[in-house]
């Protein structure tokens, strides 16, 4: 008989990515994570490079179970410039340690696994080849935000980026605000970091001025915060966005 598989993990990562200060882990992971990411040897990663840094600082707390350059850590395929995942991606070469029995970590570069997060291919292939799946406890932005917005949280809708061109963002905020206020339902949306600014003023902009805005900013961090007012106030008070750190912004349409 061949040997039962092993487990694809999904191990949480902290929020502190860009930041220019690391978290006290043991501030934001639980123990029990912090030990399982310690055994396993097989990792499948967002990036390598921040793989390494992460274990780094779990082996400062929980010693590792192999040196860390004795781990095998392999990276996500990139999809195309534009697209959400590889169109057509192999995945099963990077569950094979699974498949031999070994338990596999997947890990993103911020935060839940698969949520937000490219990993969420390799989560649907694990399912199709009978690996069992585990999701460990640990940040996401998403629902932090939510939760410390004050807005609906009991419909809401993760819709990503919004276009970079200011006429199609410009329109899909409208689009969003629209269906916020038809279904009562807390829209949220991310950005990268140095184009956070860029992002809120478009929201002020083009946002009504009775709708509720979120913005949580470095979350998790000694600096982390998060400020919720209507637009209109938002825009008699404006607020300075750090380029270098990131945030999650929330509207809800009354």
């Amino acid at each position: 008989m061949s040997a039962p598989p092993g487990r694809l993990i999904l191990v949480p990562n902290t929020l502190d990515l860009g930041s220019g200060s690391d978290t006290d882990l043991r501030q934001v992971l639980p123990l029990g994570v912090l030990e399982t990411a310690a055994r396993l040897t097989h990792w499948v990663a967002e990036n390598a490079k921040t793989t390494r840094a992460f274990l780094k600082r779990v082996d400062a707390l929980v010693p590792l179970a192999q040196p860390l350059q004795a781990l095998s850590i392999v990276e996500l395929p990139r999809p195309p410039k534009g697209a959400k995942s590889p169109p057509s991606a192999d995945w099963r070469p990077l569950l094979a340690p699974a498949l031999q029995g070994h338990d596999v970590g997947l890990i993103s570069e911020a935060g839940l696994p698969a949520v937000a997060d490219p990993g969420a291919g390799l989560v649907q292939a694990a399912h199709a080849l009978e690996i069992p799946v585990q999701a460990l406890s640990g940040p996401s932005s998403l629902m932090l935000a939510l939760a410390a917005s004050g807005l609906n949280g009991q419909s809401f809708a993760f819709v990503g980026y919004l276009p970079v061109e200011s006429g199609e963002r410009a329109s899909r905020i409208r689009e969003l605000e629209a269906a916020s206020r038809r279904a009562g339902q807390t829209q949220l949306v991310i950005e990268t970091p140095y184009r956070n600014e860029a992002l809120l003023d478009a929201l002020v902009s083009h946002l009504k001025a009775e709708t509720w805005l979120s913005v949580s900013c470095g979350l998790t961090l000694a600096s982390g915060w998060t400020r919720t007012d209507t637009v209109g106030r938002w825009k008699s008070a404006p607020a300075h966005m750090p380029a270098d750190v990131p945030a999650v912004f929330s509207f809800l349409a009354r």
